[in-house]
């Protein structure tokens, strides 16, 4: 097995120990030939273009966390080539989703041992997103988490901190206009999330979703979060019972546009932080990026041209 390999030094395992030469050595223990790259002071996203663009790779693999994940997919959206992924950021979500190994030797054997499986992706103007695309507060907040990221002073880090309970009292409702499969109807909340698939209600399991392959979008409005309501929410999170407060609207749509006065929107793509043109158009693109997952007992080993698991 021959595969392009990119890995993400800024996310938190690949730091903290996981060195690039760790990972590499590990991979071709298991038989897998990993390419070296020709520029890694490139930024991340002209990396991953040139490693997609490599010939006769049988598929591409990112080790790192979501925003490393969410990268990748981009740029493997409507190709063949399965994503293989090493999960070593601090959510890792689209793992989590999936099903895959959480540890270093366990993903690696996964790349070997695993089937391709073509999987969901979101897509609002053009812009891919694998797991969600978040309106309103979260957005502002992530921006105002990034303004700070550089600087890890204990009191850097309590402005941070300060400035989101700020955001949650004073932060004010974003109201559009949603166009969700032809009805038009009046959105309003501090919070609009659109999810690939939905979410389950899962003890312990915090924003789990299933499925990711059935062709739905599910769009969720938060009309308020307090502090209160945000440690309320917190909680039906851990218990695994949070889709029916009162405070949560669930819709699954098809097809979903959004209309506002402001020319443009802040918009969190999985992390991501985006200032996007007014209309939003959110569409789903059903099994348009493959992915290496755990193969079923039943199931046969990687290889080109493996039916979906």
């Amino acid at each position: 097995m021959r595969v392009a390999l990119v890995i993400n030094t800024e996310s938190g395992s690949v730091s903290g120990g996981a060195t690039p030469e760790i990972i590499r050595e590990r991979i071709a223990a298991v038989g897998i030939e990993a390419l070296g790259e020709a520029d890694r002071g490139a930024t991340l996203p002209a990396r991953i273009a040139a490693a997609v663009a490599e010939p006769g790779i049988d598929a591409m693999v990112v080790a790192g966390g979501d925003g490393t994940v969410a990268c990748a997919a981009a740029a493997l959206v409507g190709r063949g080539t399965p994503l293989g992924i090493l999960p070593l950021g601090t959510m890792n979500l689209l793992a989590r989703d999936l099903g895959l190994p959480l540890d270093l030797d366990g993903a690696i054997a996964n790349l070997a041992q695993g089937v391709p499986r073509r999987i969901d992706v979101g897509d609002v103007n053009g812009r891919i997103f694998v797991i969600n695309s978040v309106l309103g507060m979260a957005a502002r907040v992530a921006r105002h988490r990034e303004a700070h990221r550089a600087r890890r002073a204990v009191r850097t880090m309590l402005r941070w901190a300060l400035g989101m309970l700020r955001h949650l009292g004073r932060y004010p409702r974003l109201t559009v206009t949603g166009l969700i499969d032809g009805t038009a109807r009046r959105l309003r909340g501090r919070l609009m999330a659109v999810v690939v698939g939905d979410y389950v209600e899962r003890p312990g399991h915090v924003l789990l979703r299933a499925p990711v392959d059935a062709g739905q979008l599910t769009l969720y409005v938060l009309a308020n979060l307090s502090v209160w309501r945000s440690l309320r929410l917190a909680l039906g999170f851990a218990l695994g019972d949070w889709r029916r407060l009162p405070d949560v609207e669930r819709l699954p749509v098809g097809d979903l546009s959004i209309a506002s006065r402001r020319r443009a929107l802040l918009v969190m793509n999985d992390g991501e932080v985006l200032l996007i043109p007014t209309p939003l158009h959110y569409r789903i693109r059903r099994h348009a990026l493959t992915v290496i997952v755990p193969r079923a007992e039943t199931g046969q080993r990687f290889a080109v041209g493996t039916p979906d698991a």
